[in-house]
């Protein structure tokens, strides 16, 4: 498994906005190797919350695959031509290779 963690520091009270924008109907839905997505909300601080946006993947190379995807370019595309949205105070992106994972004890 392969997890794609996007960072997104949101002035207070936008992160509910930026949670619809990645859970809308989307592309990467229908992308080869993709398991799912999960947004998480830290409490806020300092007037300013921290948004993370946790892709799964079956495989670096579902990912990578993706990565380079006509659907994958087109959208980022469309986000330089619309700008930064004015919330957003920062972001960052980074990939992590799965190296085990653990369950509840006695299932299977």
């Amino acid at each position: 498994m392969y997890i794609e963690m996007l960072t997104i520091v949101v002035q207070e009270g936008y992160a509910e906005q930026v949670a619809a924008r990645f859970t809308a109907p989307a592309e990467v839905e229908k992308a080869e190797g993709f398991l799912d997505l999960s947004v998480m909300a830290k409490r806020p601080s300092k007037g300013e919350q921290e948004v993370i946006v946790m892709i799964r993947w079956a495989s670096e190379a579902h990912w990578k695959a993706w990565e380079v995807s006509e659907p994958h370019l087109e959208g980022h595309r469309r986000e330089r031509e619309r700008g930064k949205p004015p919330f957003v105070v920062s972001s960052r992106s980074a990939t992590y290779a799965v190296q085990a994972t653990k369950g509840p004890a006695g299932a299977e």
